[in-house]
């Protein structure tokens, strides 16, 4: 393994890029970037002490795929990421390249079995964005929605929360969840949400259909506007005293019935 070069680093003007160049942190997100064709990485930085032996993988593929691989302090990864454990290593990539509503359509038509895709609404926290990534790659969902405004977007925090798996889901960004619902609607999908007020459980739901599943907001939950695209709402039955879950949480919990439907066929 070659010497890492060190960094002439400014982390502020590195957040202050962060519209062109996208930062990754953290040994999973990294690693599954750098396996996948989803981003162009432009460097690696690593902090300057030891690399630890699966750094040291991730900096020989680096070496054999020509991305340059530059030394930075630790100190100056601590100020870019006050909040996110980097785990030494930094992986500064092209901006996150959201994917076109048609195209996440049309691979979900093309995929084995139902359509399965997954509606954000105005979900603001990154780390629930994030998990909601994850979550929705998991159980095999074939794509992600998120409104333009009012809403996380594909940030350095919710890759890193991903741990990876936004390499495995491609995200739609919409000017207007509500028209992009009804354009989901018109091309056959079941648009479907979740609701803690709801008439029904997902248990009662027939899930062999192709789906959108549409959460809500952390806070308000659904909006009117996206219920009232829904054809149905679904809640999930409590049996413990604590009143809510998590979106990325509750999400699991749906989509684990819709799998279980699906691949049973009932």
């Amino acid at each position: 393994m070659k010497p890492l070069k060190k960094q002439k680093f400014s982390p502020k003007a590195a957040v202050g890029n962060e519209t062109e160049s996208l930062l990754i942190p953290g040994y999973h997100a990294v690693k599954e970037a750098i396996d996948s064709d989803a981003l162009r990485l432009k460097a690696l930085w690593i902090t300057d002490r030891k690399p630890t032996a699966r750094l040291k993988e991730i900096i020989s593929i680096a070496d054999a795929r020509k991305i340059p691989v530059h030394a930075v302090s630790k100190a100056d990864l601590k100020r870019l990421f006050p909040e996110l454990a980097h785990q030494g290593i930094v992986a500064v990539a092209e901006k996150f390249a959201y994917a076109d509503l048609d195209h996440i359509m049309q691979i979900s038509r093309e995929a084995e079995g139902y359509a399965l895709l997954v509606a954000a609404d105005h979900i603001t926290d990154e780390g629930n964005l994030g998990a909601l990534v994850r979550t929705a790659a998991f159980f095999g969902a074939q794509g992600l929605i998120i409104p333009k405004d009012r809403s996380a977007r594909m940030t350095s925090a919710v890759l890193k929360r991903s741990a990876g798996a936004y390499v495995h889901l491609p995200v739609a960004m919409v000017v207007n969840l509500g028209r992009a619902l009804e354009r989901l609607d018109k091309n056959g999908f079941w648009i479907i949400g979740t609701s803690g007020d709801a008439d029904h459980t997902l248990y009662d739901f027939d899930w062999n259909r192709d789906v959108v599943l549409v959460v809500g907001n952390e806070q308000k939950g659904l909006s009117r506007t996206a219920a009232r695209h829904c054809h149905q709402l679904v809640g999930i039955p409590r049996a413990g005293r604590v009143e809510s879950l998590n979106v990325a949480v509750a999400a699991g919990v749906v989509l684990s019935e819709i799998v279980r439907q699906q691949k049973n066929g009932n």
